[in-house]
């Protein structure tokens, strides 16, 4: 019953109610060294990423040469500023997820997707491998216009090379997600700090098509 329940949505009516004030974070990135919280560079532009367990997701990112900082934190929920373990226990709505804030003259937002798509299997619904309920599902936030169009066409892109391959759909959502909510300061840069630590995460083994369509 506990797992059923963790693989279902909450309903909004129903959402644990948080707390009025954010979650207190490090100032600046433990690897990159740059401010974890805006205002960013001017030009700089921010996309959110959900792919499983956000330990491994943010070294992902942070690794990629144009990224200007990451952060782990809460989105696609009800809940304001919500705790991990209010996350976990299914009633927030929330997504496990990763800021991304870049330099997009250094790296394009085609490129990012790439590693979002080749880094996890978005087929899986509610879980990501082992990490099972809705805290680990798949979706990219926060985007508009031509941004938004390459996300999804990256995602259309992306099933077609799944479909050969044997799998099934992608159950990524793509949406605003309103507000990112950070995670607890020892969950930022973890597998920095803590580097044989857990990760979750693992790929199709398909290769994802970039640069067809461009949001620059």
């Amino acid at each position: 019953m506990f797992l059923r329940r963790k693989m279902e949505m909450v309903e909004p009516e129903k959402a644990l109610p948080g707390h009025d004030s954010p979650m207190p974070v490090p100032a600046t990135h433990a690897v990159l060294g740059t401010p974890l919280r805006p205002p960013f560079p001017e030009g700089t532009r921010t996309v959110v990423f959900a792919l499983g367990c956000f330990w491994g997701a943010e070294r992902l990112f942070w690794q990629t040469p144009g990224v200007h900082t990451t952060a782990v934190g809460y989105v696609g929920g009800y809940t304001p500023n919500p705790t991990y373990e209010e996350v976990c226990s299914g009633r927030t709505g929330h997504t496990e997820a990763v800021l991304v804030a870049y330099d997009p003259e250094q790296v394009s937002l085609p490129t990012l997707l790439k590693v979002f798509w080749e880094g996890h299997d978005p087929t899986q619904g509610m879980r990501q491998g082992n990490d099972v309920g809705t805290q680990y599902r798949s979706g990219i936030y926060g985007l508009s216009g031509d941004e938004l169009a390459a996300a999804q066409a990256s995602r259309d892109q992306f099933q077609a090379r799944l479909a050969e391959n044997g799998f099934g759909d992608i159950t990524t959502e793509i949406a605003d997600g309103g507000e990112f909510f950070y995670a607890e300061d020892y969950h930022q840069q973890y597998l920095h700090r803590v580097p044989g630590g857990y990760c979750g995460l693992g790929g199709t083994g398909v290769s994802c098509p970039v640069g067809v369509v461009d949001a620059d």
